[in-house]
């Protein structure tokens, strides 16, 4: 007979290296699509068009990466 801990999916958690890594990933995914919306902006004289699209496709794609990275352990 098998013990389960009271956990879904009989998995840990997951580590601190992979929470750090997830955090400067997230950075990265918020920070580069809004840094170009700024510089689009600025080129462009839209703005704040390209702040928004590059925030909101930064939270989008930090979504995603945090189900992809994450999914295991739900």
């Amino acid at each position: 007979m098998s013990r389960h801990n009271g956990k879904r999916g009989g998995t840990e958690g997951p580590s601190g290296v992979e929470l750090i890594g997830l955090g400067i990933v997230l950075a990265v995914a918020v920070v580069l699509p809004l840094l170009f919306g700024i510089w689009f902006d600025a080129a462009r004289h839209t703005s704040p068009v390209g702040v928004g699209v590059g925030l909101l496709l930064g939270i989008v794609a930090a979504i995603a990466l945090i189900y992809q990275r994450f999914k295991r352990y739900w």
